[in-house]
């Protein structure tokens, strides 16, 4: 699981790091709003601990922000502000949880994973939800996600992409695609696969540092983060 954790308080960041890593968290550590908003451009998270006053962008403003684009993943708010306006102010931005300093460490790990059970989806919707990195495809509702942001495809473009990803990994031919997407309703020897590749890769990895559709070639393309 990977929490990325907001704290300009370079001693407390440092310990609740360390804490959480002992506790089979992989921990990212940000000391001000504007950088970890980049942060999770590119980049997946199970969670997120936003302290409030730190710099640039306050862990509000940065907690509202998140809910934009990204409305499923759950948010702590750390703060030393412990009035109920305060709190309210918080849970108005769609904030989860609120827990004010100081606290137990154990307490903040309690609610982590209290919020990460709740997250967790059932095994039969899990079936129907495939995670790559930080894509998202959800074949019932087909929907298709990457870093919190929903992207928009044509039906063939889910279809193409979902059978990419149900490979694992594997290369699959053109042949293998035009079969099992298009049911050979074109000519084999027309460029229609390699077009709907360019336009998945224009939609899902342009705009990303890590590239997930590849061409091996001579076999056919395969779908992995590299």
């Amino acid at each position: 699981m990977n929490i990325l954790l907001l704290e300009d308080d370079l001693i407390l960041s440092a310990e609740l790091s360390k804490f959480l890593e002992s506790n089979h968290f992989s921990t990212d550590r940000i000391y001000d709003g504007e950088t970890f908003l980049r942060q999770i451009k590119n980049n997946s998270y199970d969670l997120f601990l936003l302290d409030i006053n730190v710099p640039k962008i306050n862990g509000l403003d940065v907690c509202q922000t998140i809910r934009t684009f990204d409305k499923s993943t759950p948010i702590i708010i750390i703060s030393a502000y412990g009035d109920l306006s305060d709190k309210k102010d918080a849970f108005t931005r769609l904030a989860d949880d609120y827990l004010v300093k100081p606290f137990q460490f154990e307490e903040l790990l309690l609610r982590i994973n209290s919020l990460l059970r709740r997250k967790m989806p059932s095994e039969s919707a899990d079936l129907d939800i495939i995670r790559i990195d930080d894509l998202i495809i959800n074949k019932t509702e087909h929907k298709v996600f990457r870093a919190g942001n929903e992207i928009a495809l044509t039906l063939k473009e889910f279809q193409l992409l979902t059978y990419l990803a149900e490979a694992q990994g594997r290369t699959v031919s053109k042949q293998q695609i035009t079969e099992n997407v298009w049911e050979h309703n074109f000519n084999t020897n027309t460029n229609t696969v390699e077009v709907y590749i360019n336009f998945l890769r224009k939609k899902i990895d342009k705009d990303f540092k890590i590239k997930l559709i590849h061409t091996r070639s001579g076999f056919g393309y395969y779908l992995n983060p590299l």
